[in-house]
């Protein structure tokens, strides 16, 4: 069990420990000179049952405020100390609402210096700490008289830590592994070394981890875990890891990094949050406000931007973006604290909710719900309600990244989940079920409205149609969507163009009556069909929609374009080819020339020409030099489908 002390400067919290453990925690030459804790420090006290109490004494003083956030972020059990003749303090407060704003449920008062008063005095003393605890998560904690010189209190102090550490709830190993760094120093003939508090996770020696936010992968060499050597470190834990990496030095290591594994690699420079501002402020919490924010055991510049009005009321709570200075190694569920610019007061504190949250858009009333969908604990519950709010679709990777869910607990969230994976393995997207239906519906109705426009078209190209979606589908949910509707037959696919099952391209009523003249004008020339120009002027009409006209025709397949003027109907093409087949037949080489087939057909020279080129693109014949052989039979090519 991890205990951190809290409280004000000069209230004995580092004798205390020193009473409990036998350490003296304050390590600095500095501190042990000036009789006052700058920095963190640690003790440990093995139990009977191979528990181990880990000690992390926090500096009392205000200017110091920055170094005790450092140490609390992720323990288990806080000791608040307060001295009987002072009472409560400052700092006390200060800490006391640290200790609020962190969520540390579990812990005890010590009340020191009771040789130095009466039993009347250490009975106020004793009313004074039960009433600043009321209202807080330390609210009802037992109060412990104690006496660091004499030693008085002490054991029975110490017996409640021990039945303590053996009914906490020990933190779950699930998650990746996540260690806050709050020390790194060198070791003569071991190398670097860092140590913190362990988060998340576990990791064994061998492993290959990241120091975030620098993404450089490192390997552990060795571990110390609550003082003892160790093959692995745990959830809960206070660990010293030796690590080693390419080109990694001291320098490049600082308090408030991570070492996390390779999946928890996730910096970020902004993320959404609930915060809740003291009640102790005498003002309220306003967008942009500027601040300091301790998360993990990091310090960082940062601004407030309030999401739901442009303030948080002193003593309330409010959604806001954090936008930091520089990235850092935050995640869901991850407490801070925030304190004013100066760095004098602590202004409020939070939980971050998406670590991933975005620039533009912040405020808008879809992001905030789903934002407040992203507040829930439960992965599951908080999947099933960014699903509901993005149509678009949820990064499932981001999203297990985001919640610290191993590569096995992210997929027992997928399959329990009401949602259609799609897209690469290495990117998988997730849409609620009602959301892929309605992107379907959305590809159907957008065909429809295709042929409605253009009904002798047979449908667009698959791009088109993507771009025309836009967002509402796009990437690998656009190709997931075409894939299912083509399997269940929603659509059909007519070489690169995409079109209902059941459309066929035909003419508007317009076009129609109009084809009606021109068909028969072109039946009447036999197999040399007239001219552009001529049915323009039989039909009194200019040759440019003309020819739009019969484009259209070609598209529906009632015309085929054998020259730039001249157009035939798929029964003529037949039966010009049967002529070429006849041709084929009766030579002894089974080929004929441009000559004989000009012969045969009185088509004249020009037009046999470019039909025969014709021909030769279709399919129905290839050239040999100055002949043509049949390489496809005519019905085939030009007969009725």
């Amino acid at each position: 069990m991890i205990i951190a002390t809290a409280g004000h400067i000069d209230h004995g919290k580092t004798s205390l420990v020193k009473a409990l453990t036998g350490v003296d925690a304050d390590r600095l030459p500095e501190e042990q000179k000036r009789g006052l804790t700058i920095d963190l420090g640690f003790a440990y006290e093995p139990l009977d049952d191979d528990l181990v109490l880990g000690f992390v004494d926090v500096p009392g003083h205000e200017k110091f405020v920055r170094n005790m956030l450092a140490g609390v972020g992720a323990i288990d059990f806080a000791l608040l100390i307060v001295a009987a003749d002072d009472g409560p303090m400052p700092q006390t407060m200060e800490h006391l609402a640290i200790l609020d704003l962190l969520g540390v449920s579990v812990g005890a008062v010590a009340l020191t210096k009771i040789d130095r008063v009466d039993d009347a005095r250490r009975a106020e003393a004793a009313e004074e700490v039960a009433q600043i605890l009321e209202g807080t998560s330390l609210s009802g904690a037992p109060v412990f008289p104690v006496s660091g010189i004499t030693g008085d209190g002490v054991p029975e102090l110490k017996a409640h830590l021990a039945a303590a550490a053996r009914s906490v709830q020990h933190r779950s190993g699930a998650g990746n592994f996540r260690l806050a760094i709050d020390r790194a120093f060198t070791i003569t003939g071991s190398g670097l070394v860092v140590t913190g508090t362990v988060y998340a996770g576990q990791a064994a020696v061998g492993d290959r981890l990241t120091l975030t936010p620098h993404g450089i992968e490192v390997r552990v060499r060795a571990i110390h875990a609550q003082n003892r050597d160790a093959k692995s470190g745990l959830a809960g834990e206070r660990c010293a890891l030796n690590i080693a990496g390419a080109d990694l030095t001291r320098e490049m290591v600082s308090r408030g990094d991570w070492i996390v594994g390779e999946t928890a690699h996730a910096p970020s420079d902004r993320f959404d949050a609930r915060v809740r501002v003291l009640p102790s402020e005498d003002r309220p919490l306003r967008h942009w406000t500027p601040v300091h924010l301790h998360l993990g055991a990091e310090d960082v510049g940062a601004r407030v931007a309030t999401l739901e009005g442009r303030a948080i009321p002193v003593g309330e709570t409010g959604l806001v973006q954090i936008v930091l200075d520089k990235p850092i190694g935050a995640l869901h569920g991850d407490r801070f604290i925030l304190r004013d610019q100066s760095a004098r007061r602590t202004v409020g504190g939070g939980m971050v909710i998406d670590p991933f949250s975005p620039a533009r858009g912040r405020a808008k009333p879809e992001r905030l719900a789903m934002v407040r969908g992203l507040e829930q604990q439960d992965p599951a519950a908080a999947l099933e309600a960014v699903l509901e709010h993005s149509p678009g679709g949820v990064d499932l990777n981001r999203f297990a990244v985001g919640r610290n869910l191993t590569p096995d607990e992210a997929e027992a969230v997928w399959r329990d989940a009401d949602m259609v994976k799609v897209g690469r393995p290495q990117r998988p997207m997730g849409l609620a079920r009602a959301h892929w239906d309605a992107i379907g519906e959305l590809v159907v109705s957008s065909l429809r409205d295709w042929h409605a426009k253009w009904p002798d078209r047979p449908g667009p190209e698959e791009d088109r149609l993507r771009r025309m979606l836009g967002r509402r589908a796009a990437g690998d949910i656009f190709n997931a969507a075409i894939v299912a509707l083509l399997r269940e037959r929603k659509i059909a696919r007519d070489g690169a163009q995409l079109a209902l099952p059941n459309h066929r391209p035909a003419f508007s009523t317009e076009d129609s009556a109009l084809w009606s003249e021109v068909e028969e004008l072109i039946l009447a020339e036999g197999t040399r069909p007239p001219r552009l120009l001529e049915i323009a002027e039989a039909v009194d009409m200019d040759a440019r929609p003309l020819g739009q006209f019969m484009q259209r025709a070609v598209r529906i397949g009632l015309l085929a374009r054998v020259a730039d003027n001249r157009y035939f109907l798929p029964s003529t093409l037949l039966e010009l080819g049967v002529m070429a087949e006849d041709l084929a037949t009766g030579a002894d080489d089974d080929q004929f020339t441009a000559g004989e087939y000009n012969k045969k057909s009185g088509l004249g020279r020009n037009l046999t020409i470019q039909l025969l080129e014709f021909f030769d693109k279709a399919g129905l014949t290839r050239r040999m030099d100055n002949k043509r052989r049949i390489a496809k039979p005519a019905a085939q090519v030009f007969g009725p489908e």
